[in-house]
This record gives structure tokens, C-alpha cells and sequence, in this order.
């Protein structure tokens, strides 16, 4: 019977997503928290004028900030999407401008901002606020949904 499951496209626990929503969202506020460390910012500052950006201050800010929140609100599934597209844009920044972009490499900005992607495209899951607030109401008791 395990074999068989092993085997098999099905998903072995259809809610599974949420272990990679919260582990992604937790990771990226571990990194937004550095938005509170002074000296970490300045170095960022002076990473991003030595890379000729615009305004490198809000940037730098602006960048650690999406981290922050993005990371709160996909750890807990709350507008778990524009979540998604605040960590995407922040982490292609980081990965193709200030990285190395290799699509072979195992960047961390690279695969945060993929698993970011995915929940643009499938969302949160039944184990969200999202579904709590906005989905929950308009499903039917009864009836099959898809997650």
C-alpha cells in the first residue's frame, strides 16, 4: 500500500503546501528583521551605490520591507498573492540585478522567488486566512473543492 502511494502523481496529503508556505514565509521575515539592524542596512546602502542604483536608501529599505511583510503574511496566508508578487519582484531584484543569475544555481533568492511564483498561481490553501476570510463562506458544505 505505501509503495503503491509512492508511485502514484496523487498528492499524499492534499494540505502539504502549507508546510512550504509557512517555512518560506518564516525564512523571509528572518530576513526582513535585518530592515532593524543599522549597520546591516548601511552595508546594503553602500552594496547598492556601489551598484549605481537609484535612490540606494529606499531601495535597500524598500527591499528588506517586502521581506518583512511578505514573510508574515505568507507564513500566515493572509493576501497570501499580493504577498507573492512583492517577494517575487523583491527577489528577482536581488537574484538576476545584484546576483549572479544562473537558472542552475541554487540561489536562495532564486528558489524563494519561485516557491513565491507558485503561490501566485495556486494560492494559499484551505489552511489560510485567505480561505478563512474570503473562500470559506462561498463553498458549500457538501461539495468537492479543489485546493
Amino acid at each position: 500500500m505505501v509503495s503503491k502511494q509512492l508511485f502514484t502523481s496523487k498528492a499524499l496529503w492534499g494540505n502539504g503546501v502549507i508546510i512550504l508556505r509557512v517555512i518560506a514565509g518564516l525564512i523571509l521575515f528572518r530576513y526582513g528583521l535585518e530592515l532593524f539592524r543599522q549597520d546591516t542596512m548601511s552595508g546594503y546602502v553602500s552594496w547598492l551605490t556601489d551598484l549605481k542604483f537609484p535612490a540606494p536608501e529606499l531601495m535597500a529599505y524598500t527591499g528588506k520591507g517586502c521581506e518583512l511583510a511578505g514573510g508574515v503574511l505568507l507564513t500566515v496566508g493572509l493576501f497570501t498573492r499580493l504577498a507573492a508578487i512583492a517577494v517575487i519582484i523583491t527577489m528577482f531584484v536581488i537574484w538576476f540585478i545584484m546576483g549572479e543569475p544562473e537558472f542552475l544555481a541554487a540561489d536562495g533568492a532564486f528558489l524563494l522567488m519561485l516557491i513565491a511564483l507558485y503561490f501566485l498561481l495556486t494560492g494559499p490553501g484551505k489552511w489560510s486566512l485567505d480561505y478563512l476570510l474570503f473562500d470559506r463562506r462561498t463553498h458549500q458544505p457538501g461539495t468537492k473543492q479543489t485546493v
